[in-house]
């Protein structure tokens, strides 16, 4: 009869099984982290100074800023709604860089402001989020690449310049809506004028410009870009430049201009919310791939064998950890019943009853010194020692039955 391993041997897994488990996902999370670092570093170096009147970077838009100072055109630069509109006047081109940046109170705030004050006002990149406060009337359609186009119109300004590198946003005119459409896309204008009221009070014009580009430091030499730049932003003797920031405290009034109420959502970018809603869905995928179940477990034979002693030994490290003694000489003392009772001429299926067992095994050893019933059906042992030597007792307790 084999006795409980007397040494320890640990399950717990070590280091390198906890490592090749998780090396995976830490993996995954590192090339996560790494590539928006990454994306965060190349999008922020990319912004810096963009359409900015003071920058010369090559997305910067200094050099067409001093063309309009050299024309007689003071330049005023505002980074909040409240510099904007009270820097401007009937006399006065407004140009918002990116209007969609607004929260909806503070395209009401500028919608007021331009139909009553400024002389121009000349929007870049306007689309879904701020046309239909600033531009009613139009909507925006899918966007286009930038590229030398034609102005295909007969707008004083777009003939002049000839072509230009426009693209980006395009526009869609509902029935009715007065427009001079210019440098189409696909049958769409990227250059869009909308006339004003002409009562002498008032927005004189709205200009909705798909992409910025004529703009930018790095393409105003090139065919009409200053021209068309110039046209359009020196029409009037004072020009306010304004470029919308999210540090803008107005970004944070609750109540719009016609009344209706804000919520935290609308503060944030749409590209977050469709961020959270995949990796919402990826973990969802992830949970069902990991608990997923094809079918009812199923027995399959080993592809080795599994010697007896090992298994054994196996069961018996197990035992130890758990310090459970009193499974261990359960396990023993059944395994004697069952092979004692054939010998003593007690049914298999009577082997674990005292009743039936420890007569016949009495008669047969009548002057044994063990004590049978303690060794067969007693109590669980105290400690290590105490187990051995059940064990021990119990294989001379056998070997006394075969010799008897």
């Amino acid at each position: 009869m084999s006795r409980p391993v007397t040494g320890t041997t640990s399950t717990a897994p070590s280091a390198r099984q906890v490592w090749a488990r998780v090396r995976g996902a830490v993996l995954v999370l590192a090339l996560i982290l790494t590539g928006g670092l990454a994306l965060a570093t190349v999008r922020s170096s990319d912004a810096h100074g963009a359409l900015d009147p003071r920058s010369a970077d090559p997305h910067g838009s200094r050099a067409v800023a001093e063309l309009l100072k050299a024309r007689g055109v003071s330049v005023t630069l505002a980074t909040t709604l409240a510099e904007a509109t009270a820097a401007t006047d009937s006399g006065t081109t407004l140009l918002v860089t990116t209007p969609d940046l607004l929260t909806d109170a503070q395209q009401f705030t500028l919608r007021s402001g331009m139909t009553g004050s400024a002389a121009r006002t000349v929007l870049v990149g306007a689309g879904r989020a701020s046309l239909g406060t600033l531009a009613p009337g139009v909507t925006s359609a899918p966007s286009t690449p930038v590229e030398e186009r034609t102005p295909g119109c007969a707008l004083p300004a777009a003939t002049r310049a000839g072509s230009v590198d426009l693209g980006g946003e395009r526009y869609e005119i509902s029935p009715g809506t007065p427009a001079e459409t210019c440098y189409p896309s696909g049958g769409l204008p990227t250059l869009l004028l909308l006339p004003g009221t002409g009562s002498g009070t008032g927005t004189t014009d709205t200009v909705l410009l798909g992409s910025p580009d004529i703009l930018y430091n790095s393409r105003l030499d090139q065919r009409g870009n200053a021209s068309l730049a110039l046209q359009l932003l020196g029409s009037q003797p004072h020009l306010v430049w304004y470029l919308p920031s999210l540090s803008d405290t107005s970004a944070t009034t609750d109540t719009p201009a016609d009344g209706t109420t804000g919520n935290f959502l609308d503060l944030i970018p749409s590209g977050w919310l469709w961020g959270t809603l995949q990796l919402a869905l990826a973990a969802l995928l992830a949970a069902f791939w990991r608990g997923r179940r094809l079918g009812p477990l199923v027995t399959e034979r080993l592809p080795v064998a599994l010697r007896a002693s090992e298994a054994t030994e196996g069961r018996a490290r197990l035992y130890r950890k758990a310090n459970a003694r009193d499974r261990a000489a359960s396990v023993l003392r059944t395994a004697a019943r069952t092979r004692l009772a054939p010998l003593l001429g007690v049914p298999v299926q009577d082997a674990h009853s005292s009743d039936r067992l420890l007569p016949a095994l009495s008669a047969r050893l009548p002057e044994t010194t063990a004590d049978p019933r303690n060794l067969l059906f007693g109590p669980a042992p105290a400690d290590d020692a105490t187990l051995i030597r059940l064990a021990d007792q119990l294989d001379a307790l056998e070997r006394e039955v075969r010799t008897s």
